[in-house]
């Protein structure tokens, strides 16, 4: 008899996503051995807006809510319990009604170049095609060599590899913690420093979102949390949320918790063509790391004019 599972988890469909899917249930099933039985938990892949388009960069279709909405229906309807998101998705403003509770500990948020004709950035010839879906990453390659040309690259991992295999591109860029999960880190080439390739805010971090008032999702979730992943992206995307950031802005944005336990960030926005970028750094306690984005915000916001949007 199949046994009615216990909680539903909502996911997009791309083996990245289910994999991290997949992470979030071996972590929920290790602290509670009901959700471990088989059959507890089910998955539930659901097609977003965002997985849709693939003609045009997201920048002219919507923004990063298209990769979010369809499945914060299925959660608002009761149709999902959890849902799975590579918090660099996330919008800066929830819909009312979830919560995003719960981040598990952040892989390394770093970028990684991807070529089979230069072992580095710095190698690639000038006029070489660097393919990207990313105006962030666009924007910062062309601050550093203008001389590169950049074009749309859409679609998941292994379709990405497969037109870079096919020289539809001469390199692109991936997030390492991607490529990590897949268990395909040995793809890159090499894997660029914050200074050459400042990450997207909360790039490496997985977040799950629920109803606000499910106190079973909650509580489960509250014992998976990692503390120090949601201090640093906390603050990364409060300096999001004060540029009014989203897929059309060349945003980037990374916290970290030294030794010493102080927080330290650095955020930077870009003008699309990569002409101009504007820096601003904090160091501060963790428990202002909300103020420390907001307040790095403030100030790119007002040193750019609003530049890069």
């Amino acid at each position: 008899m199949t046994r009615t599972p216990i909680l539903s988890i909502g996911t997009r469909g791309s083996p990245l996503a289910l994999a991290q899917t997949e992470a979030v249930a071996a972590a929920l099933a290790a602290l509670q051995p009901e959700l471990a039985e088989p059959g507890a938990v089910e998955i539930v892949v659901i097609k977003t807006t965002g997985d849709a388009i693939l003609d045009r960069p997201l920048a002219e279709a919507g923004g990063k809510g298209l990769f979010t909405k369809e499945i914060d229906e299925a959660m608002l309807d009761r149709r999902i319990d959890l849902a799975v998101h590579s918090m660099k998705d996330v919008p800066t403003w929830l819909p009312e009604g979830i919560v995003l509770p719960c981040m598990l500990p952040r892989e390394d948020p770093r970028d990684a170049f991807l070529c089979d004709k230069a072992a580095s950035l710095s190698d690639l010839p000038p006029g070489s095609v660097v393919g990207t879906a990313s105006l962030r990453r666009g924007a910062f390659l062309l601050a550093r060599r203008p001389d590169l040309r950049v074009v749309s690259f859409r679609g998941n991992v292994q379709s990405r590899l497969a037109k870079l295999a096919d020289g539809v591109v001469d390199a692109t860029l991936l997030a390492l913690a991607g490529l990590k999960r897949l268990g395909m880190a040995e793809r890159a080439a090499a894997i660029l420093s914050v200074e050459e390739m400042l990450p997207a805010v909360a790039q490496g971090a997985i977040g799950i979102t629920c109803r606000a008032d499910d106190a079973r999702a909650l509580d489960w979730l509250a014992r998976i949390n990692h503390a120090d992943t949601v201090t640093a992206v906390t603050c990364e995307r409060a300096f999001l949320r004060v540029l009014d950031g989203s897929c059309r802005t060349p945003i980037g944005g990374l916290a970290r918790i030294g030794a010493d336990g102080q927080l330290a960030f650095v955020g930077r926005l870009a003008r699309t063509d990569g002409s101009r970028v504007f820096e601003a750094r904090r160091t501060g306690a963790v428990a202002d790391a909300e103020a420390m984005g907001a307040d790095a915000g403030a100030e790119v916001k007002a040193a750019s004019g609003g530049c890069g949007v």
